[in-house]
């Protein structure tokens, strides 16, 4: 497939196919593909803690989820959950952010999580990136430092339905423009 059916084909999943096991190959090349994402000055300032012990997951799931906004409650569905944590940049990528005023390791992670969903999709799994989730019981269960931060967490497993949704986006001419801001 070409990348734009790549990209046309990831989606966020929230119901996942209880019945269905996560291969380790499959797994390791989404690590893989994160291992080669680009960052600024090759920082590479991200961990993943992979989470695939079934209880341990689901301690995650449910600090994952908000029960009074009805965020997340998909996610003891998923068999596997990557939380990404963001680590020191290297000094070049430190002075930079400085200098620059830009949180290039903000930036990194998120490459690095969509190089992992991407790779996911071309596996034929679904993930959900997240962002909202109680940080300190996640760095609690999963023995992150304190002083780390815990950027994001990526569901990961089979979908329950195939089917592809109808993704909703501005049009090109609203989010693109050719030689000036418009």
């Amino acid at each position: 497939m070409t990348f734009l059916e790549l990209v046309s084909k990831r989606q966020s999943t929230r119901a996942y196919d209880a019945n269905r096991t996560l291969e380790p190959d499959k797994l390791d090349r989404c690590i893989e593909a994160v291992r080669l994402a680009p960052s600024a000055c090759n920082a590479q300032p991200w961990k993943l803690v992979v989470v695939t012990d079934p209880e341990l997951k689901n301690k995650v799931a449910d600090a994952a989820s908000a029960k009074l906004l009805g965020f997340n409650h998909f996610t003891r569905q998923a068999p596997v959950m990557v939380v990404i944590v963001r680590e020191e940049p290297n000094l070049t990528s430190k002075l930079g952010t400085v200098l620059k005023d830009k949180q290039y390791t903000l930036m990194d992670v998120g490459i690095a999580a969509e190089h992992f969903c991407l790779q996911a999709a071309d596996e034929g799994l679904g993930t959900c990136i997240m962002g909202w989730f109680d940080e300190s019981k996640v760095k609690e269960l999963l023995g992150i430092p304190k002083k780390k931060r815990a950027e994001l967490i990526i569901t990961v497993g089979y979908p329950a339905k195939t089917e592809i949704r109808q993704k909703i986006r501005k049009k090109k001419e609203q989010m693109c423009s050719f030689n000036s801001y418009l």
